[in-house]
């Protein structure tokens, strides 16, 4: 079975597990979707969720961040992990924002990428799911499953984002990102990982035996 014919099937497998996925994170703007990302560096979703309620009932907009201090900001977001750096830049951001967008949140890759603490992942989601353009973020989840599956080399993240844009087609990526993280967190983990009770490497499995 080559990649190819290997990628259906596992296509197949993630959309009869997640038709319909939703964005982990909760927000309610394009503005407040980016904060989240950013906080969600090195942290869980779950953890970026009970704190974003908090930092959004203070401020939810561009121009209200910045009425607020950095220790305010980094009280809000302190169990995220790495919060003074992640302060300044949601601070500096927003202000940003405010001086060279008209508070709104670019929307493209270049503008997005050039703002504090936003990098090519991050940038990624918010054109994804916030405005609906074709991307695929690569994160830990996703190109573990992605080596596993061997769909990619998954020497890097940036080579495992070429190789499944490659693969699969432009109108599924942004559904596939969330369906990957998904299955991944449930059935691929990290740690624990037991093949046989992954509906996707227990199949890579008996295909290969077939094989032999």
């Amino acid at each position: 079975m080559n990649k190819k014919e290997r990628s259906k099937k596992i296509k197949h497998i993630l959309d009869s597990f997640y038709p319909n996925p939703a964005i982990p994170l909760i927000h309610e703007s394009s503005y407040t979707l980016l904060i989240a990302v950013l906080l969600s560096a090195h942290c869980t979703d779950a953890r970026v969720n009970l704190v974003t309620p908090r930092l959004f009932s203070m401020a939810k907009t561009p121009q209200e961040m910045v009425k607020l201090s950095l220790e305010q900001i980094k009280e809000v977001i302190l169990s995220c992990g790495l919060a003074n750096k992640k302060a300044a830049a949601i601070w500096h951001l927003s202000h940003l924002l405010n001086e060279r967008h008209q508070g709104e949140v670019p929307k493209s890759f270049e503008e997005l990428e050039a703002l504090p603490g936003v990098g090519h992942k991050t940038a990624s989601v918010v054109m994804s799911q916030a405005f609906h353009q074709a991307a695929f973020p690569i994160d830990t989840h996703i190109h573990r499953c992605a080596k596993r599956w061997q769909l990619s080399s998954g020497k890097n993240v940036e080579q495992t984002e070429k190789d499944l844009k490659k693969i699969f087609a432009k109108k599924d990526w942004n559904r596939l990102h969330l369906q990957m993280i998904y299955f991944a967190r449930s059935y691929c983990p990290a740690r624990g990982h037991q093949p046989h009770l992954c509906p996707i490497c227990h199949w890579a499995a008996k295909v290969a035996q077939v094989k032999k």
